[in-house]
């Protein structure tokens, strides 16, 4: 094997088994079959029937539980469901071994046409900005609006701190990188990601500590896991390359969906000199900056994030909408009981 191959990848149907995920509190895992890829999908359940579907993709070496203290706080406005991307999470490689922007951004749309729950409010983080960033350009019909934290845009001057990720495109690197940090313990991998990525890493609690090590425990253990890492940054790469209508920032002012933009000030991997040519990009879009948050602000910040996505809603007229739909079945049911309770005045 050369010094630019990746390592061999079983194909997805004899991968071994490395250990469960975890699911909190309310959570469900399920397993998605689709045309070249099958998606894991963790859900929870609405606090009521009848919410507006929502749906969240995660970054670059992240997954589905990213998204689940922010999803814990908005079951009640949303039905929310969270993908692990292709190679990602508890999701098996895609098929064609496509990590693309546009071969996530693909997915995502395989998933929305398939489950029928479109159009959705679609959330992003880092290279998932940048994938439902495609999304809601290409197929405007799957997105209600659009919440886009770090977005993973290109940049003329990328952030130091995100370099050694870009080098992962590096065709050898991946290899390499992992000859190197052979002897790196899970922990001291967990604690250089959350000093990546978090604005301040005192603010995970022990027990959010103990259950990274143990997912990063069990990603160590898949055979593809630098594998997927590496074309991803690849991906990420090419797309920042990519000119004219297939271009990010072209499909950003291309969006119609109104849009929430959410920056952190402390974030080493997406330059905060960034949010205001993304206020400017998507044409109906929101900015709220955190000076203390990093690149991950929905994990940082999830009330923040959660007060703000509500009153994106309020404004595109969302809440309202399910204010009034409450009130009438409220209305249909206290007839009955204004009825009942005039006539029991009226008897005393």
């Amino acid at each position: 094997m050369s010094s630019t191959e990746l390592p061999f990848v079983p194909p997805a149907n004899v991968l071994p088994k490395v250990g469960t995920v975890r699911v909190a509190e309310g959570e469900r895992l399920r397993s998605v079959e689709l045309p070249g890829v099958t998606l894991t999908v963790r859900s929870r359940p609405p606090a009521r029937e009848g919410l507006p579907p929502a749906l969240f993709v995660h970054g670059l070496g992240g997954s589905s539980q990213n998204w689940s203290a922010l999803m814990a706080l908005l079951d009640g406005v949303v039905d929310g469901e969270a993908l692990d991307l292709p190679g990602f999470g508890d999701s098996p490689p895609p098929d064609d071994g496509n990590y693309s922007v546009t071969g996530h951004a693909r997915a995502v749309i395989r998933y929305l046409d398939a489950s029928g729950r479109g159009p959705v409010h679609l959330f992003g983080n880092s290279l998932g900005g940048a994938i439902t960033t495609r999304v809601a350009a290409v197929r405007p019909d799957l997105v209600r609006t659009l919440t886009l934290v770090s977005p993973a845009l290109p940049e003329i001057r990328v952030q130091r701190a995100a370099v050694p990720t870009g080098l992962l495109a590096v065709p050898g690197v991946a290899l390499l990188f992992t000859r190197l940090t052979r002897e790196w313990t899970a922990e001291q991998r967990v604690r250089g990601v959350m000093a990546l990525c978090y604005g301040d890493p005192g603010r995970v609690t022990p027990e959010g500590f103990r259950n990274a090590v143990q997912e990063m425990e069990r990603r160590l253990r898949l055979p593809y896991f630098w594998d997927a890492m590496a074309r991803s940054a690849r991906g990420i790469v090419n797309a920042y390359t990519l000119g004219g209508q297939q271009g990010l920032w072209r499909q950003a002012e291309r969006v119609l969906a109104p849009t929430l933009l959410v920056y952190g000030g402390r974030d080493q991997l997406v330059g905060f000199r960034m949010a205001q040519k993304a206020a400017r990009a998507f044409r109906d879009s929101r900015l709220v900056t955190l000076p203390d948050a990093g690149h991950v602000a929905m994990m940082e910040y999830p009330e923040t994030v959660a007060l703000a996505f509500r009153e994106l809603l309020e404004d595109a007229g969302e809440l309202g909408a399910q204010r009034a739909r409450r009130a009438g079945r409220a209305n249909a049911g206290g007839d009955a009981v204004d009825e009942a309770g005039t006539d029991e005045s009226m008897g005393g």
